[in-house]
């Protein structure tokens, strides 16, 4: 930091020093102890104490009037160097920042017990407006100063350096900000999955964050916002712990097996990892051992099978696979820039690399039961009870993975009951899926699904803004983009997609014709209007635009599937209680399919996590409850078992709604917000779990040690 170098008298030569006796004010305990530390750091408090409070002397000495001047100069450096939280402290004990503009001002909120004169106070006033008015600058300070320190010669003085201002202490978001850099950074770095050396260096980081951030003084936070985020960091470091030690815990299962020559080959990419040289004679023969080890491994899990589940295997060769592709990066690193690497690393290179790429393969038939070559059986990996428990504790939902399923069985119940009500009105009676199959059988020719589904964007759009629900921005609803899926992604993506394009399944003509078939009723007319704004706008694609431009640090650590999800889901479930957008009894169907579809997830994710059923049967229950084609429930299964989703990641659509309709009764209902408003609050918060948008929203007490306890869900359990 910048310093003032500059003449400022911290009392007199030796020969005056009793008339300026050094003393901590009488009243000390009532300073405000964090301004008191950050004086003593920057050597302050002794000048402050001398030239701030009332020195002896005659009334009008020099001395004394040189003080009461130099006393402005030193109140605006102290005004300078308060750091933001200390602003906000001041600001949440009634103390405007126009106060600290106000040397003054500034002085009477330190000394609360200093009463001087009305006259001193008007002739202080003058001088603080003279002197110091709101466009002062740093040099205008300095000059100013420089006068009082030639203003009485026979003084003596003495010279000492005066920070500018301290440096500024973090503020929430920049530390938000700074940990989603640092995690970047670091995992960029320490980059080989399940290394020891990984595992502890991201330990140490949580354990040193968490540490400091609970150092952190909440009570000086002065807005609503900044508690949340330091409630959301702290949760996030804490379930960032958990997950690390039950990865470690999973990896043991087969730490027997694979650690043998995973350490080795560890080691050698670390090497690389820290640009060392390696000995290349050294090198080969390490990888010619570990060859060895591989088969050694194989060896191992042929006689001994059955004592490892499919999730180990699965994690296992997942392992392994991106450990090979780790040493193939050190290898192509090294080789060709040193001809002696070449002659000697060549060659038992290639053999391991060909010994891991079969290991993978045998791991993933053994244990997993996937043969090589297949790409349609359907893999994923339970995280078990306590994993569930402690990715629920982190989206604050303070429900147990059981009353998850009762919530999704009650609510498929509705469901259920509203779908007869629209066979009925279809005339197929009570067999509401009879009434489906007739609704998917109403799909758009090919050649104008694109125009089609354009055509429902645009509805969604035109109905939010009609009524007045939403903020549409002209640009988030004039720049939508449109692309069609690859046939091999709709594999994994059957239906319409959104956010900041507008993606479309539909069959392409290299399709087998039973796949056309699935592909035109599972994106049937009915089934894509309820869709189509669950995918734009109002949903994904409005909540990204606006999200991108509206405290977007929250996006990286604090995401959430009862937010993202949760939005695009509660505008279903409001268009539906509106009554007058979904008023055919196929568009009824259309809209209850999908809701019954968010209830289907719940109870095949929860299941499958909780070691309950397996992926083939998850596929069996969409197709049973929903009434899915095959095809498009092995896709949806795949999608969400696959590893790209968080084991919740399903769960969050049908619960973040159901958040988000209590939030709203909350809300609308105290008269705090009108419809429009809390919709645009909720989109400017961006993603956060609901509880927290919750405090936001309501502006509920918040504490540091809060835990989730808002059970939202009104039913009995």
């Amino acid at each position: 930091m910048a310093s003032i170098h500059s003449a400022i008298s911290l009392g007199s030569t030796p020969q005056h020093q009793h008339r300026h006796k050094l003393t901590e004010p009488a009243d000390y305990p009532r300073w405000n102890a964090d301004l008191i530390k950050a004086l003593r750091a920057k050597d302050l408090l002794p000048y402050v104490t001398t030239n701030v409070l009332e020195p002896t002397g005659k009334e009008d000495s020099p001395a004394r009037l040189r003080w009461r001047k130099s006393r402005l100069t030193v109140l605006l450096m102290m005004k300078v160097s308060l750091s933001p939280d200390m602003k906000s402290k001041l600001a949440s004990a009634g103390w405007q920042y126009g106060h600290l503009c106000d040397p003054k001002k500034m002085y009477d909120m330190i000394r609360k017990m200093v009463q001087e004169g009305q006259d001193e106070e008007n002739d202080t006033t003058t001088q603080s407006q003279s002197l110091f008015g709101s466009h002062t600058s740093m040099d205008d300070l300095v000059n100013e100063i420089e006068l009082i320190e030639h203003e009485d010669s026979e003084e003596d003085w003495t010279t000492v350096d005066v920070p500018s201002r301290a440096p500024p202490p973090e503020s929430i978001q920049d530390r938000v900000v700074r940990v989603t850099n640092d995690l970047r950074d670091l995992t960029a770095y320490y980059n080989i999955e399940g290394s020891a050396s990984r595992n502890s260096r991201l330990e140490e980081y949580f354990r040193d964050e968490l540490t400091d951030l609970e150092k952190q003084p909440f009570d000086s936070y002065s807005s609503q916002d900044d508690r949340v985020d330091h409630i959301l960091l702290r949760n996030y470091l804490r379930r960032a712990r958990r997950t690390l030690e039950l990865d470690k815990a999973r990896d043991a299962k087969f730490a027997a097996f694979v650690e043998p020559f995973a350490t080795a080959i560890t080691a050698w990419c670390e090497k690389r990892r820290h640009v060392q040289h390696i000995p290349p004679e050294a090198f080969a023969d390490s990888l010619n051992d570990t060859e060895k080890l591989v088969r050694q491994a194989r060896e191992h899990v042929a006689r001994n099978s059955s004592k490892y589940s499919k999730a180990t295997g699965y994690r296992a060769a997942r392992r392994v696979a991106a450990l090979r592709n780790k040493l193939a990066e050190t290898y192509a690193f090294y080789k060709e820039y040193d001809p002696s690497f070449d002659w000697w690393v060549t060659e038992p290179y290639k053999r391991l690399d060909a010994a891991l790429g079969d290991l993978v393969e045998f791991f993933r038939e053994v244990l997993v039961g996937i043969k090589p070559g297949d790409e349609e059986t359907i893999v994923g990996e339970p995280i078990g009870r306590d994993g569930l428990l402690s990715d629920l504790e982190a989206e604050m939902i303070p429900y147990s993975p059981e009353e998850l399923l009762r919530i999704a069985e009650k609510e498929y119940a509705w469901c259920e009951t509203e779908m007869v009500k629209a066979s009925k009105q279809l005339n197929f009676g009570n067999d509401w899926r009879a009434a489906l199959e007739h609704v998917k059988n109403l799909y758009e020719p090919p050649a104008t699904y694109p125009a089609f589904i354009r055509s429902l964007i645009d509805e969604g759009a035109s109905y939010v803004k009609k009524h007045d629900l939403v903020s549409v921005p002209r640009i988030a609803e004039e720049a939508i983009r449109a692309t069609m899926i690859p046939a091999e992604q709709q594999k994994v993506s059957p239906f319409f997609l959104g956010g900041t394009t507008m993606q479309m399944s539909y069959p392409t003509r290299r399709m087998a014709h039973s796949d056309k078939l699935m592909s035109l009723r599972g994106n049937n007319r009915h089934f894509s209007r309820a869709t189509a704004f669950h995918e734009m706008i109002p949903g994904h694609h409005l909540q990204e635009f606006v999200g991108e431009r509206h405290r977007h640090y929250r996006r990286p650590l604090f995401n959430t599937p009862f937010y993202v999800e949760g939005w695009a889901l509660y505008w279903e479930m409001v268009l539906w209680n509106r009554g007058d957008f979904f008023v055919g009894a196929a568009d009824k169907v259309g809209s209850l399919f999908w809701r019954m579809h968010r209830c289907a997830r719940i109870l095949f994710s929860v299941r499958f996590h909780l070691g309950q059923i397996d992926a083939r049967q998850c596929v069996e229950l969409l197709v049973r409850m929903v009434g899915h084609e095959r095809a498009t429930a092995e896709g949806e299964v795949r999608r969400s078992l696959g590893g790209e989703y968080s084991p919740l990641y399903q769960a969050g659509y049908m619960l973040g709604a159901l958040q988000l309709v209590r939030l709203r009764r909350e809300a609308l209902g105290r008269g705090k917000f009108r419809e429009k408003e809390f919709h645009d609050r909720i989109l400017r918060a961006n993603v956060i779990p609901i509880e927290m948008l919750r405090a936001l929203v309501l502006d509920t007490e918040l504490t540091q040690d809060f835990k989730s306890e808002w059970r939202f869900y009104d039913d009995k359990l």
